[in-house]
């Protein structure tokens, strides 16, 4: 009988993009100086944007019980918050205010994602870990081992998305959010390789969320929580497979016609550029100066530089030419009304337009009361947006990772700005040393901007020494951020 005749009951070997996670994950020595520092200034850049989000009460009420009265005494704790929810919850929580701003790391290659979504789930599994060892007498995880597993997580789904588009197949990204921290909770929680196998097994058996909710016209804030909603579901496929012991389905890929290839992927398997390593970590893109859609990153940078130019003589505006890659034009390119703030967020034109005009661009900027500035609009209708074919190029290059944006401005009498180009952001690994101040800068102030004065003032007593803060357990860490 054919091996993949759809009558056969035999039960197949794992498929083995599930077998190479899962070795990976257990066997992998990270020994990548680079990924841990990296993966620190990753840990807190994603607190910063977390504390940040608490200014914001539509990200704020979701971060509680699934329902009033469903807490966790002991559990883990949300930072920021006061709440003590059991792992799952917990996982959903921290996600979501990371994620909420659009202002946490970046990954950009087929796929496009957020690798650090991925510490929604890391730490709420840790910090459970943490204080239930400390109320069992074992030793809890730390800061370095933290780390290390979201060293792990980015590598996953970076090195997924290098190769395999989720949106061509109309997926969002988060279905990697998923895959990756399934994995490494699963380890976290004691799992072995074949636990990891069965719980990645049901990863893929969900399949992924329809990406409608990014784009027109139906841009909504659930691209908001979607990620915490993929380290949620991560959370409850890694306890089940460790704790109950639940079957798992290893051709959940290639089984034909029911499996993911067949039913999901247009019959293609996965394609991979490289082995898993650190790559991903030492490579990850930061948001540091701007809350915006990261192919829109570089565009921001040459409207400040065209800001003082422009903002005096708004009403004589011809055209605003404006040139990005490929997949810049086809996520963010957008005309018409814009409906809200995620909306607002994920337009080019609004991007260029506020800076332009008031030489800013900060989370507010895309509420409602900003964006009912007339001018903001009358600019974004003289926009016209084209794609750059070097742009799209030095996109894909493994070795530039480019996501360039060029501005140029015309007036009606005639004359022009020079056209501004940036090739990549303060957040590339070819700017580190330019942008990790600035990182901590953001870090801070959103400390400040959210913690009582006591709590900021331990915080950064801590983070200025990189082998003390590795060698804290993660809930003793954790614990600094919770009220």
């Amino acid at each position: 009988m054919n091996a993949h005749d759809i009558r056969s009951a035999k039960r197949p070997d794992p498929d083995q993009p599930l077998v190479d996670i899962a070795d990976y994950v257990i066997d992998y020595a990270i020994d990548s100086a680079e990924a841990y520092d990296t993966a620190r200034y990753v840990l807190l850049d994603s607190l910063a944007t977390a504390m940040m989000a608490m200014k914001f009460p539509e990200c704020v009420k979701h971060l509680g019980p699934v329902v009033p009265g469903a807490t966790l005494p002991g559990g883990a704790r949300v930072p920021g918050t006061s709440h003590e929810l059991d792992p799952a919850q917990a996982a959903f929580a921290i996600g979501t205010q990371i994620r909420w701003l659009d202002f946490n790391d970046t990954w950009l290659a087929a796929e496009w994602g957020h690798p650090s979504d991925n510490l929604g789930a890391i730490l709420a599994v840790a910090d459970y870990l943490g204080r239930r060892a400390g109320r069992e007498g074992g030793p809890p995880p730390t800061v370095r081992d933290v780390l290390g597993w979201a060293i792990k997580a980015h590598e996953i789904q970076g090195c997924y998305a290098l190769r395999n588009s989720f949106n061509r197949v109309g997926q969002d990204h988060v279905i990697l959010v998923r895959l990756a921290s399934t994995a490494v909770a699963t380890a976290m929680l004691g799992g072995n390789k074949e636990q990891i196998v069965t719980a990645v097994s049901h990863s893929w058996i969900d399949n992924g969320s329809l990406r409608t909710y990014r784009h027109a016209p139906n841009t909504g804030p659930r691209k908001s929580w979607a990620a915490g909603d993929a380290c949620r579901r991560a959370v409850i496929h890694a306890i089940n497979a460790v704790y109950r012991g639940v079957a798992g389905y290893p051709s959940a890929l290639t089984a034909k016609t029911w499996g993911y290839y067949d039913a999901a992927f247009k019959g293609k398997p996965f394609e991979f550029e490289r082995p898993f390593g650190s790559y991903v970590m030492e490579n990850v893109l930061f948001k540091i100066s701007y809350p915006a859609e990261f192919h829109a990153q570089t565009a921001v940078e040459c409207a400040m530089q065209l800001h003082p130019q422009v903002a005096d003589r708004l009403d004589q505006v011809k055209k605003v030419v404006i040139e990005t890659q490929e997949a810049g034009c086809r996520i963010i390119d957008k005309i018409g009304p814009l409906a809200n703030y995620a909306d607002r967020d994920h337009c080019l034109q609004y991007m260029v337009a506020v800076p332009l005009i008031f030489g800013r661009l900060d989370a507010s900027d895309y509420g409602d009361a900003v964006a009912a500035d007339p001018r903001i609009d009358a600019l974004r209708d003289k926009m016209t947006v084209s794609e750059n074919p070097q742009f799209t190029r030095d996109y894909f290059d493994p070795a530039k990772r480019y996501i360039g944006n060029s501005v140029q401005v015309f007036f009606k009498d005639g004359t022009s700005t020079q056209k501004v180009s940036v090739d990549y952001p303060i957040g590339h690994r070819r700017r580190r040393a330019e942008g990790i101040p600035v990182l901590l800068r953001k870090f801070e102030a959103a400390m400040r901007g959210h913690l009582p004065t006591h709590r900021v003032k331990a915080i950064l007593a801590v983070t200025i020494d990189p082998a003390g803060i590795d060698a804290m357990p993660l809930h003793e860490f954790l614990g600094l951020f919770t009220l």
